[in-house]
């Protein structure tokens, strides 16, 4: 269980952070990079469901997704260096992946068919879960190149968690947008 008695500890003020399983790394390391921008979609999630009056199956899913990030943030902070932990780290597993499936299964099912690409806006919620979805995408894109950096690992579960939740926040944005009936469509080329 996480104690956090003192909220300030000033071993940061060097510019580096510890991970999970000790070893320190500059504040602007690609895993930390990757952990802190997770953090931040969650944060804009949080924001989003500020938003979700009436919409309590949307805010129960996302409830989950947030819980589920935090998992996240813990796996990438416990990076696997092949040898023996001490205790058994947290890792977003494939039951976690196969959830937000079914989650997105279940909210696209009563959407409006897409007939173009939808803009960020409309309700408020959508348009906040839009703004979630972009930082979703950038940290999976962090994520993504960490896996390909040599000696670092990145878990197949974790990859693909992290691309659902942004898909996850698409079909939330546009199922918040009164499942889809009042998206704002992108109309190429309108302002010519």
């Amino acid at each position: 269980m996480v104690r956090l008695n003192k909220i300030y500890t000033k071993t940061g003020d060097d510019g580096t952070t510890a991970l999970v399983s000790g070893p320190r790394r500059l504040k602007y390391d690609l895993r930390v990079e990757a952990y802190g921008t997770i953090d931040e979609a969650n944060s804009a999630i949080g924001v989003a469901r500020l938003h979700m009056q009436g919409m309590p199956v949307l805010d129960r899913m996302l409830t989950l997704i947030q819980n589920d990030l935090f998992d996240l943030g813990a796996d990438l902070a416990t990076p696997d260096d092949g040898k023996p932990p001490a205790h058994e780290p947290l890792r977003i597993v494939e039951s976690q992946v196969s959830r937000i499936e079914n989650d997105i299964d279940e909210l696209n099912a009563d959407l409006q068919p897409l007939r173009s690409f939808v803009l960020p806006g409309g309700h408020s919620a959508a348009a906040h879960l839009h703004l979630a979805r972009t930082i979703a995408r950038r940290a999976e894109r962090l994520m993504v190149e960490l896996a390909r950096t040599d000696g670092e690992v990145v878990s197949d579960a974790a990859l693909k968690y992290v691309n659902r939740v942004s898909d996850f926040l698409f079909v939330a944005a546009r199922h918040a947008n009164d499942r889809g009936h009042a998206d704002v469509l992108w109309v190429p080329g309108k302002n010519r």
